[in-house]
C-alpha cells in the first residue's frame, strides 16, 4: 500500500446529539484536510442529522485548535490520472456543499482557525457561521492551477461577487476573519475559542427550542434560487476535474507539497 493511499484512509467524522443539538465534527492529521472518502462521511453524517427527528439544529466543526479545513488533499489531488476519478474526487466537495443546502436543519458553522479552499466552501455553506479572529480564509485554487468551481456558488451566495472575485484572483493572499466578517461569511468574531463557543451554545439552545417547522420553512426560503445546485456543482466538478490533470496544475501542487 502506497503512502499516498495511508494518508487518504486517515481522519474521522463523528456526530453527538444533546437536548436536540447535533454537533459534527471532521477531523484530518493534514490540517483537517478533506480527502474523498472523508468527504463522503460528512456529507452522510449531514444527512443523517437532517433526517433525525431527534435533532433540531447542527453544529458543524472540525477538531483541534488551529486549522479549521486545508481543503482538498493534495495527495489524493495528485494521484487522479483521469477525467473521471477527477470530476468524482471534486464532487465529494459538491455533495457536501448541496447536502448542506438541502439539510432541513439550520446548520451553525464553527470555524476556529484558518479555512483554506474547500474550507471557505463548507463554511459558506453553513446558515450561520461563527469564527475567532484567526480564521483567516483564502481560496488558493488558481494558484495550483485549478479555480475554485465547485466551492464558488457558497463563497459567492455568501460573500458576494466583488468579494468572492478577490479571493478567487488573488489566490495567494489571506484575508482576515474581520474581511471575512464584513463580507458576511461570518456572522461575529471573537478572541478565543471559549468565547466563541459559548454563543455558539447559547444560539444552538435557541434554535433547538424553536419551531422546527418554521425553522424548515425559513431556511428553504433562504436558499431559494440554489434548486439547480446539483446539475451546477456537478459541471463544475468536471471543470475542475478536467484541469487537475494538466502539465500545469500538477506541477505546481508538487511545489505545493514540497514546502
Amino acid at each position: 500500500m502506497s503512502e499516498t493511499k495511508d494518508k487518504t484512509q486517515l481522519g474521522a467524522v463523528t456526530t453527538t446529539i444533546e437536548s436536540k443539538v447535533a454537533t459534527i465534527t471532521f477531523y484530518h492529521p493534514a490540517h483537517n484536510s478533506l480527502p474523498g472518502k472523508l468527504l463522503a462521511k460528512l456529507r452522510e453524517a449531514i444527512d443523517e442529522a437532517g433526517n433525525n427527528d431527534q435533532v433540531n439544529v447542527i453544529i458543524l466543526k472540525s477538531a483541534g485548535d488551529r486549522t479549521f479545513c486545508a481543503g482538498a488533499s493534495f495527495d489524493e489531488l495528485i494521484a487522479i490520472d483521469n477525467l473521471e476519478v477527477g470530476k468524482t474526487f471534486f464532487m465529494g466537495f459538491a455533495n457536501v456543499i448541496n447536502a448542506c443546502r438541502k439539510c432541513p436543519k439550520i446548520i451553525i458553522g464553527r470555524v476556529q482557525g484558518k479555512a483554506v479552499g474547500g474550507g471557505v466552501g463548507v463554511a459558506s455553506a453553513t446558515d450561520y457561521c461563527f469564527a475567532t479572529k484567526f480564521a483567516a480564509v483564502k481560496l488558493s485554487e488558481l494558484a495550483v492551477g485549478i479555480g475554485p468551481f465547485v466551492v464558488g456558488p457558497a463563497v459567492e451566495r455568501k460573500l458576494g461577487t466583488s468579494a468572492m472575485t478577490q479571493l478567487a484572483y488573488n489566490a495567494t493572499e489571506w484575508r482576515s476573519a474581520d474581511w471575512a466578517c464584513t463580507n458576511g461569511l461570518f456572522a461575529s468574531i471573537y478572541d478565543s475559542v471559549e468565547e466563541m463557543d459559548s454563543a455558539i451554545e447559547e444560539l444552538a439552545q435557541k434554535l433547538a427550542n424553536s419551531n422546527p417547522e418554521a425553522m424548515r420553512m425559513m431556511k428553504k426560503a433562504f436558499w431559494s434560487g440554489t434548486e439547480h445546485w446539483d446539475e451546477l456543482l456537478a459541471e463544475r466538478a468536471a471543470m475542475s476535474g478536467q484541469l487537475v490533470l494538466s502539465d500545469f496544475t500538477r506541477n505546481a501542487i508538487q511545489k505545493f507539497k514540497s514546502k
